[in-house]
């Protein structure tokens, strides 16, 4: 492997990188040769992971949530993730835009209206009327429970454990590295090995589903604008079209292509954010802000812990009830981004506190998640009408949104759009920002599998990033074939799978973190000088005082 990789002019682990790259193409032209073959088995671990371990992914990440919390109060918030001395590389500003746009930024502009109007015609809570003002309530709750603070956990968590062994330690660039303390030199060695090539096809499994649901998205704006078809070909050309978008960033490196494409992503994401304020019921809105915030505050801990464990079950497919389609699916999907995101705000999160990471991280991503929540739900579901009295009162216009996503959920926020002045510009410019998101998630995660290859910060040879740039655009569109007419659902059984043993892998981070913490010289006020990693072959009480 070595010399192929001197012949091929790489920079990476041979193991790493050549085991990683024959699993993805093997998985590529597996599903070429054996799709109905391998959807019935992605169907069958679906069923079985949902029906036996929902309530873990559901307890998990409650576990998640409440470490971070303590750790960032605790009196180990003031360890500084950096060498000493060191301080952020990045603007509060920038920082934000970088980790939000390479985050959720997709997941919001596909789910900003079909998740809320989901919900507010399916209401998923016993004895709740559809379209009622009740439904309307559940659903805004229900929708930032699924995207704000818990789903920041998933990837505040691993980012934090990056942050602390590879910035402060300089450990290499890689996700064995930060069981460190649990397995010591042995993340070299084969089981090291194993932790991150599992870690790379999780970031390119998750990383893919979210190409096909943008790619979906674009077709269907596209559709909705020029007639183009919305089809499997058209999806798969759209993701050609934009993965070579994202290569050309991935060649031109981070702080030129990530950063350019992240503050001009959020950019006109804020701007359709207040257009849609300004132009729809504007006091409504800013009325639903406020509400909407004590709405989810109230709801959070009855959301947190709910299992749906009165639902009837299936014994045909094995089905948990409606999180099985939703809580339990959004948990999977998003942990298997958490390694990419993880790493990808480690790096740049360098010198920065763990009160400040971890706040940050957790709050300001999931304060803006609230707000657009509250702004594209409630005005779409206004659109659609709240009550009886409002649905007799709009007429024929009365479910017009919520019959679109019931149809086609990739044309929501268009179907949305529709209602709002210069129609045509402003579906086209929400196009755009879809597939700018695109190309932010795709070269991030490109730039970070790299890092896991090599165990660098610094970038590989531009023809080894380019390769997991393709790789991912590869994976995404045998998947849009895969899933076909079965569209979500397909993805859904695919990233479940995918995400279990991600999972597992995070949750072992929750130790690995407390035995690092634990070697700090530090007491409640002042910060001591960190232990070097010699300190964790041995106890802290045989530790000698400095």
């Amino acid at each position: 492997m070595h010399a192929l990789a001197e012949k091929l002019r790489l920079k990476t682990d041979p193991t790493i990188f050549f085991i990683s790259a024959a699993f993805t193409l093997f998985f590529v032209l597996a599903l070429v040769i054996f799709p109905d073959p391998i959807e019935e088995a992605f169907a069958a671990g679906r069923a079985w992971i949902v029906t036996n371990l929902g309530w873990f992914f559901i307890l998990g990440v409650n576990v998640w949530l409440g470490f971070l919390i303590w750790v960032a109060a605790s009196r180990h918030g003031h360890i500084r993730l950096g060498r000493k001395g060191s301080r952020p590389e990045y603007s509060n500003l920038s920082w934000f835009t970088m980790l939000f746009a390479g985050g959720i930024g997709t997941v919001l502009m596909f789910w900003g209206v079909a998740e809320p109007i989901s919900h507010f015609a399916t209401p998923p809570l016993p004895g709740v009327e559809p379209y009622s003002q009740d439904a309307a309530q559940d659903a805004i709750s229900i929708a930032i429970y699924h995207l704000g603070l818990h789903t920041w956990a998933i990837f505040t968590l691993p980012g934090l454990a990056f942050a602390y062994f590879i910035n402060r330690y300089e450990l290499p660039v890689r996700v064995s590295s930060v069981f460190y303390p649990l397995l010591r030199e042995g993340i070299h060695g084969p089981i090291g090995k194993a932790i991150d090539i599992t870690a790379i096809l999780g970031t390119l499994f998750g990383v893919a589903v979210s190409l096909g649901l943008g790619s979906s998205q674009i077709a269907a704006g596209l559709n909705a604008l020029y007639g183009t078809g919305d089809g499997a070909t058209v999806q798969v050309l759209i993701l050609a079209v934009l993965t070579a978008v994202a290569v050309t960033s991935i060649v031109v490196g981070l702080d030129k292509g990530v950063k350019l494409l992240s503050n001009l992503n959020i950019g006109m994401a804020v701007a359709l954010m207040f257009f849609v304020l300004a132009f729809g019921s504007t006091l409504f809105l800013l009325r639903g802000i406020v509400e909407t915030a004590g709405l989810y505050l109230s709801n959070l801990p009855r959301l947190a812990f709910w299992n749906d464990m009165l639902a009837d079950t299936n014994p045909d497919n094995g089905d948990w009830g409606w999180q099985g389609g939703w809580t339990v699916f959004y948990w999977a999907w998003t942990v298997t981004w958490s390694p990419f995101i993880g790493l990808f705000v480690a790096r740049i999160s360098r010198g920065r506190t763990i009160r400040e990471f971890v706040f940050g991280v957790l709050m300001a991503p999931s304060l803006f998640t609230l707000i657009w929540f509250a702004i594209f739900g409630w005005q779409a579901m206004e659109f659609d009408g709240i009550g009886a009295a409002a649905r007799a009162s709009l007429g024929d216009q009365a479910g017009q949104i919520s019959a679109a996503v019931a149809d086609s959920v990739p044309l929501a926020m268009f179907a949305f759009l529709e209602h709002f002045p210069l129609t045509a510009f402003i579906q086209g410019f929400a196009v755009v920002i879809v597939a700018i998101f695109f190309a932010t998630s795709s070269d991030s995660a490109s730039l970070v599998v790299d890092m896991l290859c090599t165990g660098s910060p610094t970038p590989g040879p531009v023809h080894q990033r380019v390769f997991w740039g393709v790789a991912e655009g590869l994976v995404a569109a045998m998947l849009i074939i895969l899933a076909g007419e079965a569209g979500l659902s397909a993805l859904q059984q695919v990233i479940t799978v995918v995400g279990l043993p991600i999972f597992i892998l995070v949750s072992m981070m929750i130790p690995s973190l407390v035995r690092g913490l634990a070697q700090e010289d530090i007491d409640h006020i002042t910060i001591g000088t960190r232990p070097a990693l010699e300190d964790f072959h041995r106890d802290k009480a045989e530790t000698p005082a400095e």
